[in-house]
């Protein structure tokens, strides 16, 4: 007798559904979520080791998973057919570590919609596990970790207990702290800006202008200030006395 195939999904409701579309040569079992994950008594990432997660079956969910080691040592070909997002990607990838199933056995399916005609042609176009996904899951979960379990002993401490603080929020109000703090640290400094008319020079020329910390006394006293505002200006083309200054602004910035 032929061995029909395991096909995994989240839901219990949709394992239902799906079984009858399939038929007799499929089991459908639903794995209700994730079956392993990041024991709660430790931190469970080893820092120092490249950021390792060290992966528990999840308590409770015992029975759950020897019924799928059953089936799936008893199946041809098992179908992970989890959500179609970067969580379902990752359960699906900690299903084949869990189950022990080779690259050949394990078949990586996603349905858009439970149809009889979708089901059928996922099942018949199936794919590798998308590691890229599974990796991204991953970066989340031990980012959670890590912030979750080393920076929210500080809010018990500072405000309240039971409170968790986010990797997305906890980074957030650091910028916000250090962008405070270099508005308190500024010091504001003195700017002008200068416009010179130039036309009686060469009408070519028109109005030549430039923003810096040269002070209207500068310019018009100290010829190298002069050249260094105007360096496209040659010294036998214009002098000082050319030169006749009539809009000077002050500003703090």
């Amino acid at each position: 007798m032929a061995k029909s195939s395991l096909v995994i999904v989240e839901s219990p409701a949709k394992a239902k559904t799906i079984g009858k579309y399939l038929g007799p040569g499929y089991q459908v079992k639903a794995c209700m979520g994730h079956l392993r994950d990041l024991p709660k008594s430790t931190l469970s990432v080893d820092i120092e080791n490249n950021f390792e997660p060290n992966y528990r079956p999840i308590k409770g969910k015992e029975d759950i998973i020897n019924d799928l080691k059953k089936s799936a040592k008893a199946s041809e070909l098992v179908y992970l057919a989890t959500d179609p997002d970067r969580e379902g990607e990752a359960i699906s990838w900690h299903l084949k570590e869990l189950l022990g199933l080779s690259d050949e056995k394990a078949r990586r399916v996603t349905f858009n919609e439970i149809t009889k005609r979708v089901v059928n042609e996922s099942i018949a176009q199936p794919r590798e596990i998308d590691q890229s996904l599974v990796d991204a899951q991953q970066a989340r979960r031990i980012l959670d970790r890590i912030v979750g379990y080393q920076l929210s002993p500080l809010l018990w401490k500072k405000i309240r207990s039971g409170l968790s603080a986010g990797r997305v929020q906890s980074v957030a109000t650091r910028m916000v702290c250090d962008r405070e703090h270099e508005i308190a640290a500024f010091q504001p400094q003195e700017y002008w800006s200068i416009e010179a008319d130039l036309e009686r020079v060469d009408p070519a020329l028109l109005v030549g202008r430039r923003v810096g910390q040269f002070g209207c006394e500068a310019l018009v006293k100290d010829r190298r200030a002069f050249c260094r505002l105007y360096p496209e200006l040659t010294v036998d083309r214009v002098s000082l006395e050319d030169i006749m200054v009539f809009t000077v602004k002050g500003d703090v910035q």
